[in-house]
């Protein structure tokens, strides 16, 4: 056995995948237990978790590598201080100290904190470091059905690269191109972020969301003073309008001239401006990643890609690639993020820095985290004073099937825990879709979170091309697609503004028990559909275990919740013993 544990930390998302033998056994991030969303600190918990789970200690691990290069992302940092000299003094004066006392020395941090796990004691040190695009390059390659794709990885920055574009061929990974820092897309897409009142680095899909309700009336605004895109998608962004490079902040007061409005306030509301300028910049990101996925075919001769990265989330834009046709097929990694890179730096260890050969993934499986056994689940809830019942299978489809059908929401805990920032029917919030009323109720109700934000369809896979402008299957929720005549109408809850929907299909072979329950709905009600939204509520993090659902339940106004074959009625409960949320809004 040959034990791989890769590790992302100290940014955002931090998280823990390990391999055995080249197969991807394990993955998830510390935010499902530290309770903490976008979590950055060490991942102990997601470590402790992945040894318990696999009956080995660090003893077992031949090899830890981390997910990006500290010295190389501090090289960087100095130099952009130096480079915009005096304004860089901020972010040298801010950072520096920050970086000489903590993160310089993240290989030494690193091992002191392995060393403290069990087992820490006889653990090799074999410690290694992968690139940063280096890492989500490969958790978007080697776990695709392709043998051979180019790689199209965008985010914010990583050490110096902000768009890499790579080839992967069997086990080898070739980077032929690349954006440097500060010309980073991720980056003017965090400055808008911020600019709309929106956290960076969890807000960014609230823009994608919002801007069906806008007009892209700013887009030439946009490209001809915040970025100059050439024909071959590369860009350079005009400084006057940042500070990301010498501050701590992401944006100049220079934009608020530019927009003609003041930045708009946390929480505050949201004008019709600010749907236009949210409109305007996802009319940028597509034109971008249209162009880019051009010269990137032109230049690789390859027929398939991969997308990976932050951006690469943007199922948008993801999706304008893929109707366009320029590639035959399109792959995103669930877990495009940085939390992905966890999964990727193993992979980068397996396959080039050991070069063990390389089969392609033919079916992908994102479902890497924890599972809880039926008997744990009730030694959680009977701690908790739950009332519950135990059904069989056959019950308990129907009995789900009929609540959803009677106009009853869902929750829905099943199996292992996604890796990925979307629930795929394992940690979801389920509801029908023919409700006219549903989005603003569980926006309002149940998930706490802003009235525009749309809602996601879930549909059998067969009946997939007869509701929606689809062909084949999208099992990861990466892509929108439109809906077809007379869908809107008759799905009210999951049809977004413009006609569109980020699409879920399951099968048999994705996802067994949550396909049967569909099933079931189908058969009483004739609609292969369900709203399907992540089990949390907003500034909390996707529950992982059973008692992390009962406490999402008894907070919010879910009808039912289904854990396993434990059936939870929300008029039954009488519990005092679970934790009350104080709605920490990001």
């Amino acid at each position: 056995m040959a034990y791989i544990l890769g590790i992302s930390a100290f940014y955002h998302d931090s998280a823990a995948a390990l391999i055995c033998n080249g197969e991807i056994i394990s993955a998830v991030q510390e935010e499902r237990f530290s309770r903490v969303k976008n979590d950055d600190g060490f991942p102990q918990h997601a470590i402790e978790w992945i040894l318990q789970e696999h009956n080995i200690t660090m003893e077992n691990i031949d090899y830890v590598i981390f997910y990006e290069k500290p010295f190389n992302k501090f090289e960087r940092i100095l130099e952009t201080c130096i480079r915009f000299a005096p304004r860089g003094y901020q972010l040298f004066s801010q950072a520096i100290p920050v970086w000489l006392k903590d993160k310089l020395f993240q290989k030494v941090e690193l091992k002191k904190q392995l060393t403290e796990l069990k087992g820490g004691a006889f653990w090799n040190q074999k410690l290694l470091f992968s690139d940063h695009h280096l890492s989500h390059s490969a958790a978007a390659f080697y776990p695709s059905p392709f043998e051979s794709a180019a790689i199209l990885t965008i985010d914010g920055v990583g050490e110096w690269a902000t768009t890499t574009i790579s080839i992967g061929a069997g086990k080898d990974i070739c980077r032929v191109k690349e954006m440097s820092f500060p010309h980073s897309f991720g980056m003017l897409y965090s400055a808008i972020t911020a600019f709309l009142g929106f956290k960076v680095n969890s807000g960014e899909y609230k823009i994608m969301g919002l801007a069906p309700y806008g007009q892209p009336v700013y887009s030439n605004l946009i490209k001809e003073n915040l970025i100059n895109i050439k024909s071959d998608g590369s860009f350079r962004l005009n400084m006057k309008y940042f500070r990301f490079a010498t501050e701590l902040r992401m944006y100049s007061p220079e934009l608020e001239h530019l927009f003609g409005i003041s930045a708009r306030l946390p929480e505050s509301r949201l004008e019709q401006v600010h749907m236009d300028i949210a409109a305007s910049i996802q009319a940028v990101t597509d034109e971008i990643f249209l162009a880019l996925a051009r010269y990137v075919r032109e230049l690789t001769g390859e027929v398939n890609l991969c997308l990976a990265g932050g951006v690469a989330l943007n199922c948008a834009a993801a999706g304008k690639v893929l109707k366009s046709g320029i590639f035959e097929r399109v792959w995103i990694q669930p877990a495009a993020g940085d939390a992905g890179s966890a999964l990727g730096a193993a992979q980068v260890c397996q396959y080039m820095y050991l070069q063990s050969p390389r089969t392609p993934i033919s079916d992908y499986m994102p479902y890497l985290g924890p599972v809880f056994e039926q008997d744990i689940a009730l030694v959680q809830l009977d701690s908790m004073d739950a009332h519950y019942r135990l059904v069989p299978d056959e019950l308990l489809f129907q009995l789900t099937a009929d609540a959803l059908a009677g106009g009853k929401v869902v929750a829905w805990f099943q199996g292992k825990a996604e890796f990925s920032p979307r629930a795929l029917g394992n940690r979801s919030i389920l509801a029908d879709p023919r409700e006219p009323d549903l989005k603003r109720d569980l926006n309002l109700k149940i998930k706490y979170r802003e009235s525009f934000r749309p809602f996601a369809p879930v549909i059998l896979e067969e009946y997939a091309s007869e509701w929606f402008d689809i062909e084949g299957a999208s099992p990861y929720m990466n892509f929108i697609y439109m809906a077809k005549d007379g869908v809107s109408h008759k799905l009210p809850s999951v049809i977004h503004v413009d006609g569109t929907a980020r699409l879920q299909t399951v099968s048999e072979r994705t996802n067994l028990r949550f396909y049967q329950l569909m099933k079931q709905f189908y058969e009483i009600t004739g609609c292969p559909v369900l709203v399907n939204t992540s089990l949390n509520v907003r500034g909390e993090p996707m529950v992982l275990s059973p008692e992390d659902a009962f406490n999402c339940f008894m907070n919010t106004e879910i009808d039912m919740l289904v854990i396993g074959n434990v059936v939870l009625d929300k008029h039954e409960q009488t519990s005092q013993k679970y934790q009350k949320y104080n709605y920490d809004l990001d």
